[in-house]
Order: C-alpha cells, then sequence, then structure tokens
C-alpha cells in the first residue's frame, strides 16, 4: 500500500490557499506535487519558491498522463465545482476548500456515493488545538447542561491579503464576499459540536465603506435556537480591525471562555470561585498571515484527507454535510430578506 509520502498530488489554484497546502503537503512529507493556475506569474513563483512542477492547462489526457492520486482543490469557491467534476470524472479522491456556494452540489454528491469516492470539503477549524480542547471539555459534561453560547469572529478584510486590493480576489464579490465566505467557515465547527438548529433568525447588512469592497455584505449576525433550549448567538465581521475570535460558554455547572490569541480556555469552578486554565500548543503562523492563523491545522486536516485517500481513515467532514451548513447560511440570509423566524428543519 502506498505511504502519505509517496502520493502525487495536483495543487488546482496556486493563490494564497494553494501556496499553503504546498507547504503543508512538504510538511507531511509529500515530494510529488504538482500545481496547476491558469496565471503565469502564480505557476512560476509556486515553481520558483517550492520547487514544483506546474501546468498551464489541466485536462483529462494531462491527468491521466500523471497518474495522480489526489486533487487538493484551492481555486476561488465560484469555480470549486468545475474541478470536482473533473475529480469525480475520473475517480480521483479530492480535498476542496471551504465554500459559500453550491453550484452542481446534488450532482456532484451523488457522483461522489455513487463511485464511492473520497470527497474531503475543507472545515480547517475543526482542527485548531484550542477549539478540539474546546470540544473535549463540552463532550465530557463538565459544563453541565450548555443554556447559551456567544461567539464573534473578526478581521478587517483588507488586512485578509495585504499584497493585494480587495477588488482583485474573489471576497470583493457579492455571492463570495468575505463575510459571507466566512459563515460556514465557522458553522462547520459549531455545527460539530453543537449539531444543526431548529430555528433561525438573522440579519447581513453593510456597515461601513471599504475599497474594493463596494458590492458585499460586511457583517453577519444570527440567533440558532435549539429544541433543546440551547441559544447560540453569532456575530461574523470582516471590519473588525483586531483579528478576533471570542467564545462564551454558559453551562449549568460551568462557564467557558477564549479567545484564540490566549493560547488557554478558561472554565470558571463556582466550587473554587477560580478559573482553571487549560493550555494548548500552536505552531508559528505563516509570515505575512495574522499571528493566530496558526498552520498546524491546516497541515493535519490534510494529513486528514491524504489518510482517507489512502483507505486508513475517514475524513471527518462529508459533501452532505457541507450542503447543511450552506443551508444553514442561506437560511439566515432568507430570515432577514423576509423579516422573520426561520423553522431550518423544513428548509
Amino acid at each position: 500500500m502506498k505511504s502519505v509520502e509517496s502520493l502525487k498530488v495536483l495543487v488546482v489554484g496556486l493563490g494564497s490557499m494553494g501556496k499553503r497546502r504546498i507547504r503543508n503537503l512538504r510538511a507531511l512529507g509529500v515530494k510529488n506535487i504538482v500545481g496547476y493556475d491558469s496565471r503565469p506569474d502564480r505557476r512560476k513563483e509556486a515553481q520558483d519558491k517550492y520547487d514544483i512542477t506546474s501546468l498551464e492547462t489541466v485536462d483529462t489526457n494531462t491527468i491521466q498522463q500523471y497518474g495522480f492520486d489526489a486533487f487538493v482543490i484551492s481555486v476561488p469557491p465560484a469555480i470549486h465545482h468545475h474541478y470536482m467534476e473533473l475529480s469525480v470524472s475520473l475517480g480521483i479522491p479530492f480535498f476542496v476548500e471551504a465554500s459559500v456556494v453550491d453550484h452542481g452540489l446534488d450532482n456532484i454528491i451523488a457522483a461522489v456515493n455513487e463511485n464511492n469516492l473520497v470527497a474531503a470539503p475543507s472545515g480547517t477549524l475543526y482542527f485548531h488545538n484550542g477549539i478540539r480542547k474546546i470540544y473535549e471539555i463540552v463532550k465530557s459534561g463538565e459544563l453541565g447542561k450548555v443554556t447559551n453560547v456567544t461567539y464573534h469572529s473578526g478581521q478587517y478584510l483588507p488586512d485578509w491579503h495585504t499584497y493585494e486590493k480587495v477588488s482583485e480576489y474573489y471576497v470583493s464579490q457579492k455571492e463570495t464576499g468575505g463575510a459571507r465566505e466566512i459563515v460556514p467557515f465557522e458553522l462547520t465547527w459549531i455545527t460539530k459540536l453543537f449539531g444543526f438548529p431548529q430555528n433561525v433568525v438573522g440579519s447581513y447588512l453593510k456597515t461601513i465603506e471599504i475599497e474594493g469592497a463596494e458590492e458585499i455584505e460586511d457583517t453577519y449576525n444570527a440567533i440558532l435556537h435549539y429544541e433543546n433550549g440551547l441559544l447560540i448567538n453569532l456575530a461574523i465581521d470582516v471590519v473588525s480591525r483586531y483579528g478576533t475570535r471570542k467564545l462564551l460558554i454558559n453551562g449549568s455547572k460551568k462557564q467557558l471562555r477564549w479567545s484564540w490569541e490566549d493560547q488557554s480556555i478558561e472554565v470558571f469552578n463556582p466550587d473554587t470561585n477560580q478559573w482553571d486554565s487549560y493550555k494548548y500548543d500552536s505552531i508559528e503562523a505563516h509570515e505575512g498571515y495574522n499571528k493566530n492563523i496558526t498552520e498546524q491545522m491546516y497541515i493535519d486536516e490534510l494529513g486528514n484527507f491524504l489518510n482517507a485517500a489512502l483507505g486508513k481513515e475517514k475524513f471527518f467532514n462529508d459533501l452532505e454535510y457541507d450542503r447543511n451548513v450552506l443551508r444553514l447560511l442561506y437560511t439566515i440570509e432568507q430570515s432577514w430578506n423576509e423579516k422573520r423566524y426561520i423553522d431550518y428543519t423544513t428548509v
């Protein structure tokens, strides 16, 4: 049986995420990496930086000639489906970055299931060491019955890619806008922990002017109401001038708080009237990224995919689940458009 190190992987898209995935593959020991991008400057940069082969086109003949074992799809979300469809047609396992659109997804899911193919939609934060520790604490019952959750995720959109204008990449477009994209990025790990809600009410709107982002809403808010009484209050924006992820979980026994910059989770114990601290380790962020965006979660996620492609383990996420997360995003938007609560279970 092949090992992770011996796999031949095609990285589709050599922008910031494609280059990150090349670094992840290298960290996992993968040596045979080929990249594709329609832009010559990106192909050259990837060749020079990472000593990989790059392709000017990807078609069935070229792919079969190289004999790839896996695809890593890191193009803008609006064209994910083109390369997922190509992977499925050739029976090649694929990993695809987090999406915000469901173009062609129903047909892709049907084909994936029919061919029993490994299809791995990203949900990177699930692999964050802090969030994994939060899972452990909540699932252990230490907090008691979880009653309500407050979570804020925000980072100023021009700070995402300091080397290019907002208008030059997909976060400036309405369908794939920055704030809209981050909603399912966060909802994947949140719903993995708490499940999907029964009722949803939300809003999304533009609150400030950002050059190059004239067409997008910059702030999403939602209240997720669960059948067991749990309430989750979610705020996601691309206007926060300091990159922020802050979580507060109230339980019947204890309270948990976390900020992603602290590298620890704190749990208040009323019996001792003290905060107990749970430390976790992480490796440094890559140069040019927010210091709290640790590379380890990206490496671990891709490692999970490669082992799934080899049949050694199951990938933590699937396209059906991803579709349900996108439905939740669309339900938040529907709630605001119609100015009413929406029963998510009937959508």
